[in-house]
């Protein structure tokens, strides 16, 4: 499990406000991408849509989608453009890391966000930010890395909550301007040698299986065959033996039976609002004694037990239905994505492959209501971001090779 969830008390980490840094980072933010995940190029297109809103006042949100965890350097073009410095939100165990991450993240304009509760200092900083409109604030609005670029997973209500609050706050001070929201879309393209690439990773996972390399096999049925391998593995731990039927509904079958009783034992009630969100609630009632320490070691053992699991669902959740099909040209970024999710859930890594090119577009502006419409069934600046980023997406996916 990678180290996400953090046993101590939680402790907001504020940005840093000086423009020194970022305006000495941005000038290595590309050098640092090429070397680290393998980014050669970035486009950014649209971004005058943005410098609208910054010109007329506005203090501006961007939403983008999540998928990689260089999302956040990959945004450096549209600072260059627009000459705007950012600050964004981050999950607080990304500033536990190490010295340097939390250095650089701090200086690049980042602040702490606790994933386990309600984070008002968190709140409070992001809604400042755009009160104050001299920079961009990101809010990754799907709240976890996704690792599927075309498809996004259910957003959380934070994104709209934050924006609203601010558009209330600046209408008080009658400040120019209100509060607007704008979907980035972030498309990775893989430009490499795809069988060249995907071929170690697949051969290392056999070979924990105890296989014989499985090269005599088409790719499609070869990645077939491991996450077959995987998910049985996994039924196993959690329920004694390996399932049959469709690859997919056992996958939402586990995700269930293990969420339904985690959440049933900690009286913990179904949200229905995906995956991730019922993990975090699930967190946020199964670490505080850890944190506090008012536990014996077997129960701590347990309740890590638990947490782990619920790790390992959210990480399934990740895998979309029909993602790679067997019977049609498949994209592949979606092959690589998903060899990539065997690697990081089977062997805790996350290697990265490349060269990749990466397309930013910029949406339209949201203008955000100091008053969210009660009589719509759904927050409509939520629904609005959803539907703008599914159709950049959709339009972006649809530029990638078939093979």
């Amino acid at each position: 499990m990678q180290n996400i969830v953090i046993e101590e008390p939680y402790e907001f980490v504020p940005p840093v406000y000086n423009n020194f840094w970022p305006f000495l980072i941005k000038h290595y933010v590309n050098r640092y991408i090429r070397k680290t995940y393998d980014i050669h190029s970035v486009e950014c297109r649209d971004v005058e849509l943005l410098q609208a809103s910054l010109d007329a006042g506005n203090g501006v949100l961007i939403a983008p989608n999540h998928c990689r965890m260089s999302d956040p350097l990959t945004l450096n073009p549209i600072v260059q453009k627009t000459k705007r410095y950012m600050h964004a939100m981050a999950s607080w165990h990304l500033f536990k890391q190490d010295g340097v991450s939390r250095f650089m993240l701090r200086r690049m304009g980042a602040f702490s966000v606790y994933r386990e509760g309600i984070d008002r200092q968190a709140i409070n900083t992001a809604v400042d930010v755009l009160v104050d409109g001299k920079r961009l604030l990101v809010v990754f609005p799907e709240g976890a890395v996704s690792r599927h670029n075309d498809q996004l997973m259910p957003l959380m209500d934070g994104t709209a909550f934050i924006a609203r609050t601010a558009a209330k706050r600046r209408q008080k001070l009658n400040a120019p301007g209100g509060v607007v929201v704008h979907p980035v879309a972030i498309r990775y393209f893989f430009r490499g040698d795809l069988l060249a690439t995907v071929a170690p990773v697949l051969e290392e996972i056999e070979s924990h299986f105890s296989w014989y390399p499985q090269r005599d096999k088409p790719l499609i049925p070869r990645l077939q065959q491991v996450g077959q391998a995987l998910l049985s593995l996994k039924e196993i731990e959690y329920f004694g033996d390996a399932r049959t039927g469709d690859f997919y509904e056992r996958v939402d079958q586990l995700i269930e039976d293990e969420l339904a009783k985690l959440e049933d034992e900690w009286n913990v009630k179904n949200t229905n609002e995906g995956v991730v969100s019922r993990v975090k609630n699930l967190r946020a009632v199964i670490l505080p004694d850890m944190v506090s320490n008012n536990i014996s070691a077997e129960e701590r053992q347990r309740r890590w037990k638990q947490l782990t699991a619920c790790y390992y669902v959210q990480q399934m959740s990740h895998y979309p239905r029909n993602y790679v099909r067997t019977s049609e040209p498949n994209i592949p970024e979606h092959i690589l994505e998903t060899v990539e999710r065997f690697e990081e859930d089977f062997t805790d890594r996350l290697s990265q492959h490349g060269p990749f090119h990466v397309v930013i577009q910029v949406g339209q502006a949201i203008e955000v209501a100091a008053r969210r419409d009660r009589s719509a069934p759904t927050d409509p600046v939520m629904d609005s971001i959803r539907t703008q980023l599914t159709d950049m997406l959709a339009g972006l996916s649809s530029e990638s090779t078939r093979i």
